[in-house]
């Protein structure tokens, strides 16, 4: 029965995660962790690491890795689990698949038009909203602390996000070394 429900739920969110896997992290968080309860918090968080240093777009690696998870946290056996993984990868797609081949075809011929541009510049803003929900909802104290838990990894935790984002965004280091320089920092520092 968790097939039907994994399959449900991502197609879902492959119909309606404009803004690609970053847009999509905050409907995959509400799904998996807060209405079906399939995840932890902290696991979440743990998908969204690994999906952004496995090759290929986050939100499908999120998609197999939730899938995955998912039917091991139900108590199923890996074999299974990888089953699971599938589903998840497959439903999060095909809305897109479906999609693109339906109006591929109408695009080419409207894009130039108003209402088509004007439809576009609506969804831009939204598209921007969704990815400030996939930042916000991944500052929590599982991620960063807190002062009262534990004030150095707070402080740490902090401090490597503030340096992640001033690196990419204005120092403009490759985002691969910015994770690598985060993760030796994180080593060194919270070990």
């Amino acid at each position: 029965m968790i097939f039907l429900y994994l399959f449900i739920t991502f197609f879902e969110i492959g119909l309606f995660g404009f803004g690609g896997g970053y847009g999509m992290l905050s409907l995959i968080q509400h799904e998996t962790v807060e209405h079906w309860h399939w995840l932890s918090s902290s696991e979440f968080t743990d998908i969204v690491a690994i999906s952004q240093m496995t090759p290929g777009p986050i939100g499908i690696n999120s998609a197999t890795y939730c899938g995955y998870t998912a039917v091991i946290n139900a108590g199923y056996s890996t074999p299974v689990a990888i089953l699971g993984s599938a589903v998840a990868t497959f439903a999060l797609v095909l809305p897109s698949l479906i999609l693109m081949i339906l109006i591929s075809k109408m695009f080419m011929k409207y894009m130039h038009t108003r209402s088509v541009e004007s439809i576009f510049k609506g969804l831009r803003p939204a598209v921007v909203g969704l990815l400030a929900a996939a930042t916000l909802l991944l500052c929590t104290a599982d991620n960063f602390s807190s002062p009262k838990e534990d004030a150095w990894q707070f402080f740490v935790s902090c401090f490597l996000f503030i340096s992640a984002f001033i690196g990419v965004m204005f120092i403009k280091i490759n985002p691969i070394r910015m994770i690598l320089y985060c993760a030796i920092a994180g080593l060194v520092l919270l070990y």
